[in-house]
């Protein structure tokens, strides 16, 4: 079978898919009106830390002037991330070839 592991890949991603989706439903039928599901930890966090009276200590120099340009700045910083980890183990897989 020429193609045995692609299939098998994208049998696996289908089943996960398909028990994600199953799940999700499931979680979302034993909600009530606004309540989220897949909230995410940081909005958790920062409730519990503003409920014990917590008080910063520093302010932001710079706050982005909206949530959109947040989000741009922390894809862009990610890109950059991810092109230095790629630039890395490109060197070290062009140094294994070149010994």
């Amino acid at each position: 079978m020429k193609h045995g592991m692609e299939l098998a890949v994208a049998a696996l991603i289908v089943i996960f898919a398909a028990v994600f989706l199953f799940q999700d439903a499931a979680i979302q039928a034993t909600l009530g009106d606004g309540e989220e599901a897949w909230g995410g930890a940081d909005g958790e966090a920062a409730g519990l830390i503003e409920a014990s009276g917590y008080e910063p200590w520093i302010e932001p120099f710079w706050e982005p002037p909206s949530g959109e340009i947040e989000s741009l700045l922390f894809a862009l910083q990610a890109a950059i991330g991810a092109v230095i980890i790629g630039y890395v183990f490109g060197y070290w897989q062009g140094n294994r070839k070149a010994a």
